[in-house]
């Protein structure tokens, strides 16, 4: 494909919301429809003020402390997932949970159990203070040690080193794991890795889609919240790549001046941004002087995550 037109748009694809995403929105909405307003969420449902806003308008209520969840109440858990300890409280609080993890965390959930089972030190790559990081670590605490570069492994200490196994927030890509994982299995050479299918496909995908979106684009528009890992991870695969890089929340926030030297404009999304907001920042730009906009088709995405047992209609 060549290089879009001068005062044109490029949209990637893959972009916005992921699977994950997708099924944890559609899990509140499809409480709130069914039991009514108030639904409570542990934590923003997913990363982005737009989604929980238009959430909170119908009657969920995020918060962080399970003591503002009145005895008996529904209480979602958002995409990120939480630790076994959580979901005790919630049990002693008597309150009705339905599970929105992204079954992909769930999954390394799984992995990370089996492992502590089986007497491994587990390294989890990941970024400190993330929600999803916070809740894999609540499942093996003692045995669990968190990798956040590659300089953090020279000093991991394990019981034994043929017994070392590696797990991944979800969010990273294959890109952002690789030299961590060589350096883990330089020091670990029996170090158990992660299977391919743990990555998230939907950041992996994105990332490729930016990167060629930045190969034709000399100013590319990532719009996602400053909170969100995946959106701010695009911004910089976008800037490593060559292109003049902003992330922006929606369209109102493109400022002028970024266009004045750029022949073609590249936009994307992060996982948990709203088409809506994609369609929006393209109309801005259509009234800044770039009127023609073409998909720049890198990935397709087909995957969808059925709703839990407990939603599903008989």
């Amino acid at each position: 494909m060549s290089s879009p037109e001068p005062n044109k748009v490029a949209v990637a694809q893959a972009r916005g919301f992921c699977a994950g995403v997708s099924y944890a929105i559609d899990i509140v909405n499809l409480v709130l429809e069914r039991y009514g307003p108030p639904v409570y969420v542990r934590h923003e449902i997913v990363h982005n003020r737009y989604v929980c806003d238009e959430l909170r308008g119908k009657g969920a209520i995020f918060i962080d402390d399970l003591a503002l969840v009145p005895k008996g109440s529904l209480l979602i858990f958002s995409a990120h997932g939480v630790s076994p300890a959580v979901r005790e409280e919630a049990r002693r609080r008597e309150l009705r949970v339905i599970d929105a993890t992204c079954p992909l965390v769930t999954k390394v959930h799984v992995e990370a159990l089996r492992y502590a089972r089986d007497g491994y030190d587990i390294l989890l790559i990941g970024h400190r203070g993330h929600v999803e990081v916070e809740g894999t670590l609540g499942h093996a605490p003692d045995l669990m040690q968190l990798v956040e570069t590659v300089a953090d492994v020279e000093p991991i200490q394990v019981r034994d080193p043929n017994k070392v196994a590696i797990v991944t927030q979800t969010t990273l890509s294959v890109d952002d794991t690789r030299d961590i994982i060589a350096a883990i299995r330089r020091r670990f050479p029996a170090a158990q890795v992660p299977k391919k299918d743990d990555i998230c496909y939907a950041t992996q995908n994105r990332q490729t889609a930016v990167k060629e979106l930045a190969s034709r684009c000399p100013l590319v528009l990532v719009i996602g919240s400053l909170a969100s890992s995946n959106a701010n991870r695009l911004v910089e695969v976008a800037s490593k790549a060559g292109a003049d890089a902003h992330l922006i929340e929606d369209g109102g926030q493109i400022d002028p001046v970024w266009l004045h030297s750029a022949s073609a404009i590249g936009i994307t999304a992060g996982a948990s941004t709203p088409e809506a907001l994609v369609q929006a920042a393209i109309e801005r730009l259509r009234s800044l002087g770039y009127p023609a906009v073409e998909d720049l088709r890198v990935v397709e995405e087909n995957i969808t995550f059925p709703l839990p047992r407990e939603l599903r209609l008989p």
